[in-house]
């Protein structure tokens, strides 16, 4: 029986594994490797804590680890994903959201826009996520103020930010210090690569990598930021 047990676990370790775009950022408190998984889903691994954000189950989670810790930005159907939450959560994952997202996963911790928030060595800041003008009809936004976050995680003196489905709003404009930026761009529900690229100009993170992109033209994002300052890392989400 034992041998038959480990030939079972030899030939699952045997099975090849998805390939995934993923950067490592050096820290005080060791490296912080992110995966991109798919869409707006990434993977953090830090610290000895694995963060999933957006788990969306259009992405391939085969041989991914257990969160720890769960950061859902809003309630849309490829943010909040009940199916893709099954494959990464267990009776010891902490999921954190808006209050939209609480009202719809059961044990969802709130996080306001504004609020903070200690994870072990990670401190999680709910930044504003929304529309500024763009909506499914007059008068309406896709995303309203309010409803959805944007998260700064700090860890080991450095700041990583992903921007949720939003425009450029006077609170991303505003960001100071960040050192790893993920930024939305597709139409017509956030806003395109040349509004993004002038949104991260404003704040100048060090690192910009477009996410939640499906149809955009990265190419005029990378364009629109030569000579920012700005390193620009284009990572594959539609795999």
């Amino acid at each position: 029986m034992r041998a038959i047990l480990f030939l079972l676990l030899a030939a699952a370790l045997a099975q090849p594994q998805p390939v995934r775009d993923s950067d490592e950022f050096p820290t005080a408190k060791g490296a912080v490797k992110i995966t991109a998984i798919h869409h707006a889903s990434l993977m953090i691994q830090g610290g000895g804590t694995v963060i999933h954000i957006d788990p969306f189950s259009q992405g391939d989670y085969t041989g991914l680890p257990m969160a720890d810790l769960i950061l859902i930005t809003h309630d849309h159907f490829d943010h909040m994903d009940a199916k893709a939450l099954a494959l990464v959560r267990n009776s010891k994952t902490v999921v954190v959201g808006p209050a939209a997202v609480a009202a719809s996963v059961p044990g969802t911790t709130v996080l306001a826009n504004g609020e903070t928030r200690d994870f072990g060595d990670w401190k999680i800041e709910a930044v504003p996520a929304y529309n500024l003008v763009r909506g499914p009809s007059a008068g309406q936004l896709f995303h309203p103020k309010g409803r959805g976050n944007g998260y700064v995680l700090t860890f080991g003196g450095k700041r990583f930010y992903f921007s949720g489905d939003t425009e450029g709003v006077p609170e991303m404009r505003a960001l100071k210090n960040i050192d790893v930026a993920y930024v939305c761009m597709n139409l017509p529900y956030t806003m395109p690569p040349d509004e993004a690229a002038a949104a991260v100009r404003a704040f100048k993170p060090r690192v910009a990598i477009p996410y939640h992109y499906r149809g955009s033209d990265l190419a005029a994002f990378e364009k629109a930021l030569a000579g920012s300052g700005v390193e620009v890392r284009i990572r594959n989400f539609y795999r």
